[in-house]
Formats: structure tokens, sequence, C-alpha cells
């Protein structure tokens, strides 16, 4: 009788995908035994046969681990060896105009360098205009905050500096600019000093108007430094056709080391960097939030195959986000020729994701044949411990490997790269 009763409830968990039965192969169903129920694994081995399933088709947050799937969209349209641009241009009255693109490292060194080149061919101007309509105003991403905190800056068309700066107040409360060679506006020190910060990175403003205003005055600064006279103020306004192009500049960093350091720092201005630059290139500008996840749609039917996934911003701020664990397992197919952009330690490639309630990993576990293991990891509920899991993981993919050289299986399997998403 009880046998008759395990057989038939093997046999509902095998026919109904809803119930989203857990699945271990190859040693690794102990790995499920730290995992509360109603977390998703999903363990793939380099010719896609599934080692590890649980709550493979249930939608979840992603976090932050969405960011490869920005940054799958991005190599796709633009190339890794793309390139940021911001154009500066004089009209007829000898005013300055600066048009910004969305280049997310317009840092500090960047700027330098620009004054720099500058220099050589403008040696004064009138107002300095400018232009950052290439992105829509009033742009709000779900899950952005209004805090000081570096992950609730504002996106912008002309930026420095990700739109923070980094400060440390002296005994008395008076704040001083960590970066001393980047201008600290009287604006944003007095309101830091008011509301004693400590020492750190923030975000000063979350007007759009005042963060591309304090770009203009960063360029200002190092214009004024290379000798360059501003005789006038700093204003907005559009380039216009007849406007004289005197400079280009284009991001030191190409596209592959915009998504490193993206990956490396989890930084979601970046990312919805890329997210809007991507629409607006695609669709034309404005970059708008509606065309950035037009982008992410069409890449994820016509290029991955998946038509359920849920995106509404870039970086994985947002609870709205949602995706199930064999759709994510599809974006690390694609994305595994560029695992070398993530984090790596003891040979696994990853990016974590974190929001209050959720933690989410996903990646790769590198083995001597070449052909790592993907694995996906979202812990929406529950107190899951996600670095033992991981370990274990590893440890069970790589002893796979170890087991099937000892019974005569070929190593050369498959490479995950040719490999079809379990749908």
């Amino acid at each position: 009788m009880n046998r008759k009763r395990l057989s038939a409830a093997a046999m509902i968990c095998a026919l109904m995908l809803a119930l989203d039965c857990p699945v271990a192969a190859g040693g690794l169903s102990p790995c499920l035994e730290t995992v509360d129920p109603r977390g998703a694994v999903l363990v793939t081995d380099g010719g896609g046969d599934i080692l590890v399933e649980q709550n493979k088709v249930t939608q979840y947050v992603p976090a932050s681990t969405l960011k490869l799937l920005t940054a799958l969209a991005a190599m796709h349209h633009w190339g890794l060896s793309y390139r940021f641009r911001t154009e500066f241009y004089m009209d007829a009255d000898r005013n300055l105009k600066i048009k910004g693109y969305g280049d997310p490292f317009l840092v500090t060194e960047a700027w330098e360098e620009i004054a720099r080149a500058l220099s050589t061919n403008v040696r004064g101007f009138h107002h300095l205009i400018l232009d950052h309509s290439y992105f829509a105003p009033g742009i709000d991403i779900s899950g952005r905050g209004e805090s000081t905190n570096p992950y609730d800056a504002p996106p912008g068309a002309l930026c420095a500096n990700f739109n923070t700066v980094y400060i440390d107040p002296d005994t008395k409360g008076r704040i001083a600019d960590m970066e001393p060679q980047t201008p600290l506006s009287r604006a944003a020190g007095a309101r830091f000093q008011a509301m004693g910060l400590k020492k750190g990175r923030y975000t000063f403003s979350h007007d759009e108007l005042e963060i591309t205003r304090h770009a203009g005055e960063v360029a200002v600064y190092f214009m004024k430094k290379e000798g360059i006279d501003m005789a006038g103020d700093i204003f907005f306004g559009p380039v216009q056709p007849r406007d004289t192009l005197v400079y280009a500049h284009e991001s030191p960093f190409t596209l592959e080391e915009v998504i490193r350091r993206m990956m490396e720092f989890s930084n979601n201005f970046v990312a919805n960097q890329i997210f809007l630059g991507l629409g607006a290139h695609v669709y034309g500008s404005p970059a708008t939030l509606e065309k950035g996840i037009r982008v992410i749609e069409r890449y994820l039917e016509d290029e991955l195959g998946l038509t359920d996934v849920h995106i509404v911003e870039g970086s994985g701020l947002s609870r709205e986000n949602s995706l199930s664990a064999s759709e994510m397992d599809g974006v690390l197919i694609r994305f595994e020729p560029y695992r070398h952009l993530l984090k790596t330690k003891d040979g696994v490639f990853h990016k974590t994701g974190r929001l209050e309630g959720i933690r989410t990993r996903v990646g790769y576990v590198e083995t001597e044949n070449g052909n790592p293991c993907r694995f996906v990891v979202f812990l929406n509920k529950g107190r899951s411990d996600i670095d033992t899991l991981v370990r274990c993981i590893k440890k069970q993919c790589q002893r796979r490997l170890e087991d099937s050289r000892a019974s005569g299986e070929p190593d050369a399997i498959p490479s995950a790269s040719t490999a079809h998403p379990d749908r």
C-alpha cells in the first residue's frame, strides 16, 4: 500500500510541471537540504543536463543578477568595443555647448582629459550651455528611492562622478571633498553639513537640472585650470544644427570594461544608464524607460526565445522585475563566453543580488574540462544560507566530473554556449 502511494506521488510530480517538484541528480541532493522549499535552485552541467532543480519555473525577483541581461542586450546592440560619447559645440555667440549621451563614466579623470583636449583650440567662451535632452525629463526608476545612498543616484544624459560626491566632514562638521581634485558645490556642502553625514559617497541631489548643472560646474572647474575662461554663466539649452562641433570625447572605457566595472561594484546607476541609452540607440532619443524595456523584451524574445520575463528597469533595484530560474539559465547560457566579466572566487564566476528579504546568486562553476556548470539560486523567502549552498554546488559539480572520468565517460561534453535553455 505504501509503495503504491509513493509510486502515485512520483507519477503526479513528474507529470504536473506546475508543482515544480525538487529533483537532484549526480549526488547533488545534499545541496537541497540547506534550501528553503520556497526558494528556487537550478544547476546544469556543461552539456545542459539538469543536476538540481527546485521551483525552476516559478517567477522570482532577480535583484542585481538582472544586470547580466542588461549587459547581454548592450553587447548585442553595441558590441564590446563600443564607447560612450560626449560632444562639445561652439555657437555663433561664442557659447560653449555640451551635449551628453548618458556616459556613465564621466568621472573626474574624464573631465580633466576633456579640459586638456579643449584647451588646444578653445581659449575662452561666453556662456556654458548644457544639453541633456538625450534623456527624457522626469525618468522615475522603480525601486530607486530619494535617499543620499549611492544606489539611489538618479540617471542623466550629462553626469559627473555617478551623480555622487565623496565627502569627509572634519571635527566641527564642516564638509570637505574626499576627492580634492573635484569641486564640491557650496549648495551640496551646505546640505551635507546640515544633515550631519559621515565620511562616504553620497547622492547629493535628485533634481535633474541640479545634477546636470553640477556636471557643468565640474567641467568649468577643469577648463579654468587649463586656462579656458568663461565670461558668463551656466544655462540649459539644445545644440542647434548650425552650431560647430569643436570636440567629441570618447570614453576611455570600452563597453566591455564598463560592464566589468558594473559587475564588480554592482553599480545600479551604470546599469540604468546602459538600459536607457539602449532605448535611445534602438528607438531614437529621448531615452525613456519604456524604450529600454522594449529593447530588453525584443532581445529576450528574438535572441533567447523567452517571452514570460517581466522587466521594468535595468539594474535589478525593482521588485517588479521577475523571471524564473529556468529563464535565468537561458541568460547564463548566452553569457557564458563573457563570464570573465563577473567577479570570481575559488573557481566560481558569480553575480549576487540583494534586496530586503531577497538573496540571489547566479554564475558558473569552473571545471577542468572547460565546460562550467551553471547555477541559479533565487531565495526570495526564508533564510537559506546561500554561501553554504553555492559551496555545495561547487563541490558536487567538481565531484561529478571526477566520477565521470572514473567511469570512463568522455570529458568533452558539448559546450553550454550551444545548448538550449530548459523552458
